[in-house]
């Protein structure tokens, strides 16, 4: 099930913030372009109820961003008790309304997947949210209230594994020493918020594999049968949650990594099957051609698709009406970004920090 909503569409963070660009949208649009997301196989999101996210926020936070939406301005007790009106988390038009509604989504995946099943809400993955604050362009934060609604179902083991290129603080603030929930993360060292060394377990259940600049895809198929495919497995998770962050693609603005693609889509496909609940999640991303691109993969990995090696003239449409204004990379995009989904693979040596990293983490006992 495709979890989406127009909401997406014509939302946006202010006209320089990396939120500026079209992602869900464009992955609504793709997908239906190519003719992979008939009307059943698609929800539309609800806006969660304050009440619905006060499981985890705070009540006064919830107030504040309803009150800041209607007013759209904030106070000095707004930004300095709940970081809104920040320069990273700006007050915009749907400060409340968009993120509760990709929090809603998200919520709803959970009571869907009681009995089992394959949801995507690429909308969800806020990964930063704190209970009382905004956090690194996330104003809630619905993994979290993802796993709870999954708990409320009386799923109780649960494997989080997050392959964003920054750390999720939010949720192993939320789910830090939880011994039926397993969180693994693959981010990039020393990169925003700066949390998640390999030191920090997360109060015993997390396993956080900091990675060099210039991560391959060898690197990522490394980690991904050395540590994340057999911990997952040793689990016995009841469901996963997996937020596919499209951060750590080479083409990024913001992180260093030198991924393609196949990387997450390979990811995914090693999750498959693991646990008879699954929840994909998109999280960061912030060149609208990879993010949208690799997000629509997903899908496709989810449903058996092939992907194209040619778009049809539907999707190549979709993807040459993007724009990336205030970015160098937007000003002469390459031809594949707008004919093909998949990157070229970028493979590469798998560096001893990688190595010695995985092995550490394996001889930790959680």
């Amino acid at each position: 099930m495709f979890i989406g909503h127009e909401i997406f569409r014509g939302s946006s963070y202010g006209r320089w913030h990396p939120l500026r660009v079209p992602r869900v949208s464009t992955v609504m649009d793709l997908t239906r372009a190519l003719g992979w997301r008939p009307a059943e196989h698609s929800i539309t999101s609800p806006r969660a109820k304050p009440a619905a996210l006060t499981h985890w926020h705070t009540p006064d936070y919830i107030a504040a961003l309803q009150r800041v939406e209607a007013a759209q301005a904030v106070t000095a007790h707004d930004l300095e008790r709940h970081e809104i009106g920040s320069v990273t988390n700006p007050v915009f038009g749907e400060i409340f309304r968009r993120p509760a509604t990709a929090a809603g989504g998200s919520i709803l995946a959970g009571e869907l997947l009681r009995d089992g099943g394959v949801i995507y809400n690429p909308a969800g993955g806020t990964h930063h949210g704190m209970p009382d604050r905004a956090n690194g362009f996330c104003y809630l934060n619905d993994p979290v209230l993802a796993m709870l609604s999954l708990r409320n179902q009386g799923v109780r083991r649960i494997a989080y594994v997050d392959i964003d290129a920054h750390h999720p603080d939010g949720v192993e603030h939320g789910f830090g020493g939880d011994p039926d929930c397993l969180m693994i993360s693959v981010h990039e060292e020393r990169l925003w918020p700066r949390s998640g060394p390999i030191e920090n377990d997360g109060g015993g259940n997390a396993l956080n594999l900091p990675v060099p600049r210039g991560f391959n895809d060898s690197e990522m198929a490394f980690v991904r049968d050395a540590l994340i495919l057999p911990r997952v497995i040793a689990h016995r998770p009841d469901a996963i949650v997996f937020l596919c962050g499209a951060d750590g693609v080479e083409e990024d603005p913001l992180s260093h990594m030198e991924l393609s693609n196949n990387a997450h889509w390979n990811v995914l496909r090693g999750l498959m099957g693991l646990a008879p609940r699954l929840l994909v999640l998109g999280g960061g991303g912030y060149n609208p051609w990879s993010v949208g691109r690799l997000w629509t993969g997903v899908w496709g990995v989810l449903n058996g698709y092939d992907i194209p090696e040619q778009l049809p003239i539907e999707a190549e449409t979709v993807l040459r009406g993007l724009r990336f204004d205030g970015n160098r990379r937007g000003k002469n995009p390459p031809e594949h970004w707008f004919t093909t989904l998949r990157d070229p693979p970028r493979e590469g040596a798998v560096r001893d920090q990688v190595k010695d990293g995985v092995r550490e983490l394996l001889n930790r006992q959680i």
